[in-house]
This record gives C-alpha cells, structure tokens and sequence, in this order.
C-alpha cells in the first residue's frame, strides 16, 4: 500500500511538472510571435524583415518546443501501455517536424541576408546554429536507421543507445543556447532609439522570452534524466512472466518481485536492474515487432 502511495504522488508530481513544461513553452512560442508580430515587421515571406521573423518563430516552436516533447514522449506513464514500436514513430514524427521547421527557419534567413547583401554565417550565433542543425539531422537519420528500422543487429543497438540519449540531450541544449545568443544579437542589432540598455518594452519582453526558453530546457532536461520515470521494459515482462501469470499495469514489478530476493517494498531497484541486465531481450522483442 505504501509503494502504492508512493508510486501515486510520484506520478502527481510527473504531471504537475509535464504541465508546467507545457506550459512554459506554450507562452514561449506565444511569447515569440508577441514580439515578431507587435514589435516588429510581422511574417511575410518576400525577403523583407517579415521574412527574418520567421526564423525567431519557427526556432522557438519547431527546434526548442516540439524537440522537447520529442524527448520526453517515452516518459509519458499512459503511452507505457502502447507498443514501443508506435512511440518510436512518434518521437521520431515530432523530431522530424522539428527539422523541417529548424530548415525552413534557417531558408528564411539566408534569403534575407542576400537580398539585403548582408553577409551569412559571420557570428558565434550562426556558427553554433548551423552545427545544431548538421548534427541534429545527423542524430535523426542514425535514429531512423539504426533504431526504427528492422535491420540493426542487437549489440550494435545497445551500444548506439546511450550514445543516441547523450546526443540528442546535448543537441537539444545547444540549441537553447543557440537561440538565446540569436535573441540577445538582434535586440543588440534592432533597437537603436531607444537602445537595448534603456531597457525598452519589447527589451524586456524578449529577455523574459530568454528566461522561459532556459526554464523550459531546464525541465526537459530534468524529466528526461530521472531514471525512475523512464519507460519499463516491456518486454522482459514478457520473457520474465511465468506462464499462466495475467499481464497487467504492474506485470513488471510482479513478476520481478517473484524472481527476485531483494526488498520487495522497493520494486525501483529490481527494475532497474532487469532493466540493465535484460536491454538485449528488450531490443530483440521490439525488432520481434516490425
């Protein structure tokens, strides 16, 4: 009853943190197109400063919001009952969408930089920009391949996998610190009178914009490293289960306290331990799936 409890205010305190990261990022990209649409030129795609602005806008909606959903969809304790094999496509759906965003993004400004003959690719801003997007896109075509595809052999997905989190985490965090450097150079570049240091409205409007996209990765980033909120393997639940035994919610944890001889109150540690000791079944069921 007490691990029931526990297992209850654990799940209260996943959703009230989900909802707060939705939340932030949601008036993140309201944020952006208050200042895009308010403050400056609006959106047109003619080569005009309206057509800059969508770079601001589809960053912050496509390359910060929708990747960070991306990378917290596994974490989510209601999809735990779908196949792993459809929350693959999922997350690989949202990134997808996130890179033609980050690409139409980047189109923008370099077709505004050469109708104003302004030169591309000169600042620390672009610099990193650019290497996000190479290596995000590279992170998306190794995922496809080796992860969603039926052809990877086992071991080389459970020695690509950790490779794959690390990557996609620090990308995602790079591009923050992208975008906040983008934010800061163009209110440097835009406002003259008054200038940035008179502290104007839309000065203050976008530094706030800052400030939640640092919130947002924050809480990402926190969802996505706590081990105890990660998808369970569904799979040894299937290869652990004594035959005859009923699946449901909790087949993992039943099944794993029959096998093991550790505390049975504290079923975190024996999944995680299944968890390590049996990825390779994991990987081989799900490649059992296409």
């Amino acid at each position: 009853a007490a691990h029931g409890a526990r297992k209850m205010e654990d799940y209260g305190r996943f959703l009230a943190l989900l909802a707060s990261t939705l939340l932030v990022g949601f008036v993140s990209v309201i944020l952006s197109l208050v200042w895009v649409l308010h403050y400056r030129e609006g959106l047109s795609w003619d080569g005009s400063l309206g057509e800059f602005n969508w770079h601001p806008v589809l960053i912050i909606t496509g390359f910060v919001f929708i990747q960070g959903i991306a990378i917290i969809v596994y974490r989510l304790p209601w999809t735990w009952k779908c196949s792993k094999l459809l929350m693959k496509f999922i997350h690989a759906g949202l990134n997808t969408i996130a890179m033609i965003l980050a690409i139409v993004s980047m189109v923008a400004v370099f077709e505004f930089h050469n109708a104003k003959n302004i030169p591309n690719m000169y600042s620390l801003h672009s610099w990193i920009g650019l290497t996000a997007v190479i290596f995000y896109s590279l992170q998306l075509f190794l995922g496809f391949a080796v992860f969603l595809l039926p052809f990877a052999p086992v071991h080389l997905r459970a020695a690509l996998m950790p490779i794959h989190v690390y990557s996609g985490l620090t990308i995602f965090a790079t591009v923050i610190a992208a975008a906040l450097m983008g934010i800061t150079e163009k209110l440097i570049f835009a406002l003259k009178s008054p200038a940035y240091s008179a502290s104007p409205p839309e000065a203050t409007l976008v530094n706030c914009l800052g400030l939640l996209l640092v919130i947002f990765g924050s809480l990402i980033l926190w969802m996505a490293s706590r081990p105890h909120w990660k998808r369970p393997p569904a799979e040894n639940a299937k290869i652990l289960r004594p035959i005859g035994a009923t699946p449901d919610g909790t087949e993992v944890e039943s099944t794993l306290t029959k096998h093991s001889n550790a505390d049975k109150s504290d079923l975190r540690s024996n999944t995680e331990a299944a968890r390590k000791q049996n990825i390779k079944f994991d990987e081989a069921g799900q490649r059992s799936t296409m």
